[in-house]
């Protein structure tokens, strides 16, 4: 079975990397960047509309 995953960038120090939805915070809810630790909300660190679609649907 694939797993979804969604691909996130830090919109402060431009990590980015890839997780599963259901490792992550609703999209409202505050997110830490694991290298730099921004905190911003989860929507924020989506790469593209559709990976925050995708987090909405199955976060």
């Amino acid at each position: 079975m694939d797993r979804t995953t969604v691909q996130l960038l830090c919109p402060e120090c431009t990590k980015d990397w890839q997780n599963s939805p259901d490792d992550l915070p609703a999209s409202a809810e505050m997110f830490h960047c694991p290298n730099c630790h921004a905190s911003r909300r989860t929507a924020e660190f989506m790469r593209t509309d559709r990976d925050l679609q995708t987090l909405k649907q199955l976060g």
